[in-house]
């Protein structure tokens, strides 16, 4: 190839996602527009990872506070604009109520387990908030005021977040049924057993990396500093055992952060068994938790 222009590798490839070009929002419920699948980390040898975005359709006079929302799936599949199976028939959709309500949302792709071991579910988080945060002023974002959200796997991977990210640190995390202690036999979890998500997560039995297990639970990671939590569990979750929820919320009330403990009575995971009338208070519940975190 001759010439001094850019090289035919450079022009087919797609532009990085810190200066590709946005997609055009699309109107999807009222004062909501969306921008599905907009790139925020190209990954070498991996899948493009995107983002979703929901943002109140009216233009505010200052930036808006975000929520970072985390899919669950045992950290092996999972759609990234799925709240849990008790949220899926919502017209409108959990984070178009979310939007309506003042507050942008960001819906990210994580590596699953079975294409990276952690902590690169952990790594590609803090790159989607440093995508945000690197293009804030064009979205209309204020990342300081970012409270993250996550239900089961999930919330695991967002209280990990919530508890070790600095530049800039989340103001607040929501967390529903999510396990917080990779080191430790609870419930149904043996750390022994090399078959279990949690293993699949770490590459192998948590008992046989005692050190990558440890780094991997949130409990390990409370300190003085961290910002507010709301978790809430079922008192029947026969998935992850709602001792999980008990032990962080111990700890980080030990440590003198700000932390409330909600146990919904009859739910098993995802709220199964909870009545429809109960799933949307803890969603409210949830967002009042967030709004005032953010007001």
């Amino acid at each position: 190839m001759t010439g001094t222009g850019p090289s035919l590798r450079r022009l087919i490839t797609a532009p990085h996602p810190d200066h590709a070009p946005l997609p055009p929002g699309a109107p999807r419920d009222p004062d909501v527009r969306e921008l599905r699948g907009v790139p925020y980390a190209d990954v070498d040898g991996s899948r493009p990872l995107e983002l979703d975005l929901w943002l109140p359709e009216v233009v505010r006079d200052e930036p808006l506070p975000l929520v970072l929302f985390v899919h669950g799936g045992a950290w092996r599949r999972g759609r990234r604009d799925d709240m849990g199976m008790r949220t899926r028939h919502w017209n409108p959709t959990p984070f178009a109520r979310i939007a309506a309500a003042g507050l942008a949302v960001a819906c990210v792709d994580y590596r699953l387990s079975g294409e990276a071991t952690f902590p690169a579910p952990l790594d590609d988080l803090r790159a989607a908030l440093r995508w945000l945060t690197l293009r804030s002023e064009e979205l209309g974002l204020d990342t300081t005021r970012t409270v993250v959200w996550g239900e089961s796997a999930g919330g695991h991977l967002a209280s990990l977040l919530a508890l070790s990210h600095a530049d800039p640190p989340p103001a607040g995390a929501v967390i529903w049924y999510a396990p917080s202690d990779l080191t430790a036999a609870r419930g149904c979890f043996t750390p022994e057993d090399a078959a279990t998500p949690e293993a699949l997560l770490l590459g192998a039995a948590p008992s046989a990396v005692p050190g990558r297990a440890r780094a991997a639970s949130p409990l390990a990671h409370v300190h003085s500093g961290a910002p507010p939590f709301l978790l809430v569990h079922g008192d029947e979750d026969t998935m992850v055992d709602r001792s999980h929820s008990q032990s962080l919320a111990a700890a980080l009330e030990g440590a003198g952060s700000p932390v409330e403990l909600c146990t919904v009575t009859g739910a098993d995971h995802g709220w199964h068994g909870l009545p429809d009338a109960q799933v949307e208070e803890v969603f409210t519940r949830s967002l009042s938790f967030t709004r005032r975190l953010v007001a």
